[in-house]
């Protein structure tokens, strides 16, 4: 080994991949986003996933989802109702507390985004080795499940997400 090449430790060399990697999902939520509309942003979409997958949220539940100041989530809800994609009702128990819910046109944006993303990501997927994909998908879960993220069957295949329980 020469002396100019640097040594990357396996921990650094695991953080630049995942980073990669990121960039390139990223990438593609960008683009499946940008196919089906184009005044929603990346940071108001991963708020209408955090809503899709979670059910309805108090808003103080969606900052925190997205990590974002209590009042951030409020502007960003704010465009998303002006856009017609989520609904706000005041709780009956507390009237200063409010629920956040996609309305059916917030739903079907989710919808539409995902099945953008799910193409392309067969595509991506399809070019690579057939014995390199199992390790992608336990070490994609082993990711997912540490960044504390709900998995994508159970809010798309199995809840019903129409239904608020304060309606």
């Amino acid at each position: 080994m020469s002396r100019t090449q640097v040594v990357i430790a396996p921990h650094d060399e695991l953080v630049d991949s995942v980073l990669s990697a990121s960039r390139a999902l990223v990438a593609v939520a960008a683009r499946s986003l940008a196919q089906v509309s184009d005044d929603v942003t990346l940071a108001q979409y991963r708020a209408l996933v955090e809503v899709a997958s979670r059910g309805p949220l108090r808003l103080a539940e969606l900052a925190q989802a997205l990590r974002v100041d209590r009042s951030t989530a409020t502007r960003m809800c704010d465009r998303l109702i002006r856009r017609g994609l989520v609904s706000r009702r005041r709780l009956t128990d507390d009237r200063r507390a409010v629920r956040i819910s996609l309305t059916p046109a917030g739903r079907e944006l989710v919808a539409e985004v995902s099945r953008h993303r799910r193409a392309e990501l067969e595509q991506i997927l399809a070019r690579m080795p057939v014995a390199d994909q199992a390790m992608v998908v336990a070490a994609l879960r082993a990711f997912a499940q540490a960044a504390g993220e709900v998995p994508e069957q159970s809010w798309t295949l199995g809840w019903n997400l129409e239904t608020d329980p304060e309606q």
